[in-house]
């Protein structure tokens, strides 16, 4: 049947009994729907069921079809909510978890005590819940209040459908503009992109377009560039060469090379906008670029450089002690301390820490640097100095307390970082420390690090300790590598020498031999093991296996707080995403009176390993960070909120409504896994992960193990991962600002 040449959409209504599949970035959704045709017969839907709850009466418009396997279906164009009716309906739809504070005990509860009239008496008369036996004041206000943010949520997800946003996301749009949601979606969307976790310059496109913007836009043309740039500091650039900014730009927005030109120029000249200026090329090509900075990342260079440098030529000394120090008394008495003498290059370290402002060591496993660190905290706390310990994670930091004996902790913690990401230490209010240590430097990233020099005191000594040869850090920048640039103001230490007790170590052997480009040797040691695997899906599965039943029984490990699977990339049947929900199954599965929540394509368990995938600055006593990791202790469907117990022993609560903040984490991509150590690490190493196999990877991978490595997969990947050494530098120029190659003034 047609209208004006329409096709009329059929019409269902129903009662959502369940979920089976949500993605959290389309809102495309299978559920099972209760049409009341009895003898618990229900219907597949299929389509986008943004915000839908299990238990709510839906009025659907649709077309009918069939699923090969699955049978009749109906697709679900747009729907609409119908408030419940009956009385079971509404308890259905109150126990649904909708409203926080009411889980399905309390549902009974209340409509026992109301009946039909229940959610009428919500909407009108909230404070009448106080009847209910069990209900008190506090809980009574929760959920008059959940109530109302519901209802004005559900406003904006009816706005939102037509553009596809997730739940999730209209949910952060209302948390983050209130009641002004919709006319900021309708006027400013690519507001959304800037202001929201979560809403890239993609979906703030899709909104804009679906609102009415034009594709030729300056105010689209702007964001896009912006974006451009936003996702080349992700991938680790400080800046964009301006010529391929421009063809990135053209690309992603489809319009004219003309028009991207023009809005360049007027970001160029917004203060908050970007920052052009010429530096040398870091991929050594001969003629100067111009590089395009957003903002931020630009102050940060600036300032990083202009801190070490302030440090490096401070007048004061707060360790004036070790100028005139007999250093054959001082290293002898060292010796008597640690029943060890320390190697030459050592001795050299020890001394360039003890007597310079800032300072870098540097070295792979096994060479002695955390013998070198404990050394240097040892005489500087001889000579009553004050040392303050730090790692760029909660398990660095635990591992350099347990070296040294000291206290350490997180940058982020000693630094006492604040929401917004402000430190409450910085160059108007330093640290009270003589001597700064910072394990795992290769992690740091410019704006971090830039945050942590600032906070050192002048004349104080700074000694970053790291391994070069690991793969720089997540964020952008490769600010350890850059200290130790040739022609650099920076005096460093390489530990070269493998001592004998650690080329005992199959690891330690083997880490060096890929790192030099050497295969590893995969026969005859008791610590480290190839399975060969040729087939990418079938590697993926060996890798579940070895990992969650075969380590565990050999060498009596735990399969969740022990071993570790490092993948190279995140994506396919062998990458982490994969692999995480194979190894919750083996590792955590369902279990029947256990409570569990279904976020999107994933279920979170209480004993799940999960891991923070934002720096989230709200949370925690001093902000949760990209890469803290956790496990899941508790999980209260009423209150819709887990709770997360980090490396660092901190309790943190989620509501349901973050959970995208968190990823599972039996299985991290290898880049995650940067600062961490764990006893076995298991990596599957596949032809299907192709594009990722690079030296420097593989050398991180191997190096994250204390006892065990076992490699799953294909020879010939192996191989090449060995041979290839990463292409190309980051866009960065903090060694060509240190090293004075930059002049000043050069910005246009």
């Amino acid at each position: 049947m047609t209208t004006n040449g329409a096709v009329q959409l059929a019409v269902v209504e129903g009662v959502l009994e369940r979920i089976t599949y949500a993605n959290e970035e389309s809102g495309y959704t299978v559920a099972r729907v209760d049409t009341g045709r009895g003898a618990g017969d229900l219907l597949t839907v299929v389509g986008s069921l943004l915000g839908a709850q299990p238990g709510e009466s839906l009025r659907m418009e649709g077309r009918w079809g069939s699923h090969p396997q699955y049978g009749k279906q109906f697709s679900v164009e747009n729907y609409s909510t119908l408030l419940p009716a009956t009385i079971q309906g509404i308890r259905r739809y109150l126990g649904s978890g909708l409203i926080k504070g009411i889980g399905p005990k309390i549902a009974d509860r209340i409509v026992e005590h109301f009946g039909t009239d229940t959610l009428d008496v919500i909407e009108a008369e909230p404070k009448r819940l106080i009847e209910v036996p069990g209900l008190g004041p506090k809980r009574t206000k929760m959920i008059g209040a959940a109530w109302e943010e519901q209802k004005a949520i559900k406003e904006v997800m009816v706005f939102l459908q037509g553009v596809g946003v997730s739940t999730s996301i209209a949910v952060r749009i209302y948390k983050k503009y209130g009641d002004a949601s919709i006319s900021v979606v309708r006027n400013q969307p690519y507001r959304l992109a800037a202001d929201v976790w979560g809403i890239g310059f993609l979906t703030a496109d899709r909104i804009a377009q679906a609102v009415g913007i034009p594709h030729d836009s300056p105010e689209r043309v702007r964001a896009g560039l912006q974006y451009a740039l936003s996702q080349s500091t992700d991938q680790g650039h400080c800046f964009l060469p301006e010529e391929r900014l421009i063809a990135d730009g053209v690309k992603l927005l489809q319009v004219d090379t003309g028009l991207v030109i023009e809005c360049l120029a007027e970001l160029a000249a917004d203060p908050e906008g970007v920052v052009r200026e010429s530096v040398p090329d870091p991929q050594g090509g001969p003629d100067p670029l111009t590089a395009v900075y957003l903002v931020p990342f630009h102050r940060a260079e600036l300032s990083l450089v202009g801190q070490v440098r302030r440090l490096l030529n401070a007048e004061e000394d707060r360790m004036p002690g070790f100028r005139d120090v007999d250093w054959d008394k001082a290293l002898g008495w060292l010796a008597g301390r640690t029943g060890a003498s320390l190697a030459p290059e050592q001795r050299d370290a020890v001394r360039l820490a003890l007597t310079r402002r800032v300072a870098v060591l540097t070295g792979g496993p096994g060479c002695g640097k955390s013998f070198t660190v404990r050394s240097i905290v040892e005489l500087a706390r001889a000579k009553k100095a004050k040392v303050v310990l730090a790692a760029p994670t909660g398990r660095a930091a635990k591992r350099l307390s347990e070296l040294t004996g000291a206290e350490a902790s997180t940058v982020h913690r000693l630094l006492e970082l604040k929401p917004g990401g402000d430190a409450a230490y910085d160059r108007d209010r330093p640290l009270d420390a003589d001597l700064v240590v910072v394990d795992e430097a290769s992690m740091l990233d410019l704006l971090l690090a830039n945050k942590l020099v600032k906070a050192v005191a002048p004349g104080a000594h700074l000694l970053l300790v790291g391994d070069v040869d690991q793969l720089p850090s997540v964020g952008a920048g490769e600010v350890l590598r850059d200290l130790l640039a040739e022609g650099g103001p920076v005096p460093a230490v390489r530990l070269t020498r493998i001592f004998r007790q650690a080329q005992q170590s199959g690891v330690v052997t083997n880490a060096h031999r890929i790192n030099t480009g050497v295969p590893p040797i995969t026969d005859g040691l008791p610590d480290f093991f190839l399975f060969p695997e040729e087939d990418t899906e079938a590697a993926g599965l060996l890798a579940v296996d070895v990992a969650a039943r075969r380590i565990p029984a050999r060498f009596g490990l735990d399969p969740r707080r022990d071993v570790q699977v490092l993948a190279p990339m995140h994506r396919g049947p062998a990458g982490a995403g994969n692999l995480n929900g194979l190894l919750q199954q083996a590792i955590t599965p369902a279990r029947p009176n256990l409570p569990e929540k279904r976020f999107g394509g994933r279920v979170f368990r209480v004993g799940d390993k999960v891991t923070q995938i934002r720096n989230n600055y709200e949370k925690g006593a001093n902000g949760v960070f990209n890469g803290t990791v956790g496990v899941v202790t508790a999980l209260d469907l009423d209150e819709q909120r887990l709770t997360v117990r980090t490396e660092e022993d901190e309790e943190v609560g989620y509501e349901f409504a973050e959970l995208d903040e968190l990823a599972h984490a039996y299985a991290v991509t290898i880049h995650r896994s940067q600062g961490s150590e764990y006893p076995a690490v298991v990596i599957p190493v596949t032809t299907g992960a192709w594009m990722m196999l690079q030296r420097n990877l593989l050398y991180t991978a191997v190096t994250r193990a204390k006892k065990l490595v076992v490699l799953v997969g294909s020879r010939k990947a192996l191989g090449q991962a060995v041979r290839t050494v990463s292409a190309g530098r980051r866009y960065t120029a903090v060694a060509a600002r240190l090293s004075g190659r930059i002049p000043v003034g050069n910005i246009t």
